[in-house]
């Protein structure tokens, strides 16, 4: 029988949630660095191939075996497809367009969507009042980072904004999608090489055809150092705490980690890249951080306790 999923977090939830969130911030700077030198479909394949190839090594050292039925290897492609093959593309074209860090902030809606997709297909994870108006008032933050420029015309920069919501989306019916491992039995290890080798696989023959990777300049020490850093730490280290938690919190829960990226993700790339975001950007970032704190419920149940400790001490 299946552990229940955990609706408030621990202490140790909250760690890994906040070493997840370090990674792949550290992720959009990594594919900021490389993308200068490589086109987005041969970064994601080389980034999903090493970290497949870096887990199941992992798993061979552990003693964990694959699974062989038809039917869980179905799974893996579809989740591949939905979590890594399609939303690390888009990501990686949209960064070679805008900043680093303005790409964050729109993965940062993921756990918006993650609301209503777990409303819809979940049992256990149902949309509430609260969680309703945090929704709104995230949502109120894309449209003051997007609004002037949908009314300007898409143009590249609409383009890549509408690239990193269908990334965001897509990340949001994964989550709620990849819950099935557990019931099937799945490690999350295993789980982690199948949906990477899964995508890959997918990608290879695109990306051959595509990018005709012989034809392309060798990247410098920088370039593949990020490719690298990119596999090993933010994909492969990255989704060992990714099911980790999606096992035992649920998935609403794990979309907060988008909520600590952006702050990562834009440091990393004004420090590293020289960076700068708009006013806009932080304006949006703003709502949408408090829409994730309005969602996730815990920062305004602890303010109510703190108001409600004073009260008492005063009286």
């Amino acid at each position: 029988m299946n552990a229940p999923i955990k609706t408030a977090m621990g202490a140790r939830e909250w760690a890994m949630l906040i070493a997840l969130s370090i990674l792949w911030g550290g992720s959009f700077l990594f594919v900021g660095v490389a993308v200068k030198e490589l086109p987005p479909l041969t970064i994601t394949v080389m980034r999903l191939g090493l970290a497949a190839l870096a887990l199941a090594t992992v798993m061979r050292v552990i003693g964990i075996d694959m699974p062989r039925q038809p039917h869980v290897w179905v799974a893996f492609l579809c989740m591949g497809l939905l979590n890594n093959a399609l939303p690390f593309t888009l990501i990686a074209w949209g960064i070679s367009h805008v900043p680093s860090g303005v790409a964050s902030i729109f993965n940062a809606t993921t756990p918006l969507f993650g609301v209503l997709v777990a409303h819809a297909w979940t049992s256990d994870e149902k949309i509430t009042p609260g969680r309703l108006a945090g929704v709104i008032v995230g949502f109120a933050g894309l449209i003051v980072m997007m609004g002037g420029g949908l009314l300007r015309g898409l143009g590249v920069e609409g383009i890549a904004q509408a690239a990193f919501l269908t990334a965001a989306v897509l990340y949001a019916i994964a989550t709620v999608y990849g819950r099935r491992f557990k019931a099937m039995g799945v490690e999350p290890l295993a789980t982690a090489v199948g949906m990477l080798t899964a995508s890959t696989i997918m990608l290879v023959p695109i990306m051959l055809i595509v990018d005709r990777p012989w034809t392309l300049t060798a990247p410098s020490l920088a370039g593949t150092a990020s490719v690298v850093g990119l596999a090993l730490l933010a994909t492969a280290l990255g989704f060992i705490l990714y099911f980790r938690i999606l096992a035992v919190a649920g998935a609403t829960n794990l979309l907060l980690v988008t909520f600590l990226i952006p702050v990562s993700a834009i440091a990393l790339g004004a420090t590293l890249l020289g960076e700068h975001l708009e006013s806009k950007h932080f304006a949006g970032m703003a709502l949408i951080g408090l829409g994730l704190a309005t969602i996730d419920g815990r920062p305004l149940a602890a303010t109510r306790r703190l108001v409600s400790g004073s009260r008492r001490a005063l009286s």
